[in-house]
């Protein structure tokens, strides 16, 4: 089952629909399209496989690549470096599964399947922009990764990562992983660099770590983020901003990827966002798009992709 997909609908908006697979065509008169994909295996990093897909998809006239991986099984920030050793844009996300954190699947030119990381290339006489905003609000003291391995925490600030965050959860602790949702953590390297906002996915409670979706690497500065609703629907509008073609296309498609995390905090607001990226776009641009474990795509002045959480992150496709 798919959880929380964006539909189309007949009168130029979208909209949001549960349990559903929905299928958008899509059709080029002066562009092409290629298809990669690899399943994990044994001994092969989430890189290798990245460097993998780029390779088969490599041409003179490659001008972008969009993935979609399993969100469960692949490490977001390896995959990401991974596709960037080409020197191509990427954008894209990891698969969801809303709250259950069960399994993902991904379907390419076959049934879906766990495990699959997909490449799509796309040559020739096309544009294709990118947008990648969050709005969540930092919150509490800036704090320090004292202990961790890839994507799992073992100590901030020298203490339990899972112990301090049950205490700033409190009566929310009870509902983890899923509550953590909610609250994303900040991470950077240094003050001078972009932050990045990494989702929890999983919690130990006999090593005290915690899991999230991507890398959160010894050393870094890290701060927990809250919900400012209001500042998550600008920022899907600025995304919207970041990815609209500077000439009005006569149609489009706009490709959205969204966290889970998003979708559970806004509730009845979630499709407020989608109207503000539907406004900022115009009625001539289809928007599609599902809720992610994680998301790919550049900041907006720097080439290489990265993995992002808790973002609203849009790729228009314009021909």
């Amino acid at each position: 089952m798919l959880w929380d997909v964006l539909l189309p609908v007949a009168w130029g908006g979208v909209e949001i629909s549960d349990g559903d697979v929905v299928a958008t065509a899509v059709k080029f008169e002066r562009s092409s399209i290629r298809i990669a994909s690899v399943d994990i295996e044994a001994g092969k990093g989430a890189k290798e496989l990245g460097i993998r897909l780029m390779q088969e998809l490599a041409a003179p006239d490659l001008k972008h690549v969009f993935v979609l991986s399993d969100g469960l099984q692949v490490n977001g920030s390896d995959l990401a470096q991974g596709l960037n050793q080409a020197g191509v844009p990427v954008t894209g996300g990891l698969a969801g599964d809303g709250a259950r954190f069960g399994k993902t699947w991904v379907m390419a030119d076959a049934p879906a399947k766990s495990g699959r990381i997909v490449a799509l290339g796309f040559y020739g006489n096309v544009t294709v922009k990118s947008g990648c905003f969050a709005g969540w609000e930092e919150f509490g003291a800036e704090r320090v990764v004292t202990k961790s391995t890839g994507n799992v925490v073992f100590e901030i600030d020298g203490q339990p990562a899972l112990a301090l965050y049950k205490k700033y959860l409190a009566d929310q602790a009870k509902d983890l992983p899923a509550s953590g949702l909610r609250f994303p953590l900040s991470i950077q390297a240094n003050k001078t660099e972009k932050a990045l906002i990494r989702t929890l996915l999983a919690v130990d409670e006999a090593a005290n770590s915690l899991t999230f979706a991507g890398d959160v690497p010894q050393g870094y500065l890290c701060k927990l983020m809250r919900t400012n609703l209001d500042s998550l629907i600008d920022n899907a509008g600025l995304a919207a901003e970041a990815a609209q073609s500077s000439t009005p296309p006569d149609a489009g498609l706009c490709l959205v990827v969204s966290c889970v995390g998003r979708r559970l905090v806004m509730g009845q607001l979630t499709e407020e966002e989608l109207d503000a990226v539907q406004e900022k776009l115009g009625d001539s641009t289809t928007i599609t798009g599902f809720y992610s474990y994680g998301e790919l795509a550049p900041f907006s002045d720097v080439l290489k992709c990265q993995l992002h959480n808790q973002t609203m992150t849009l790729t228009t496709i314009y021909e």
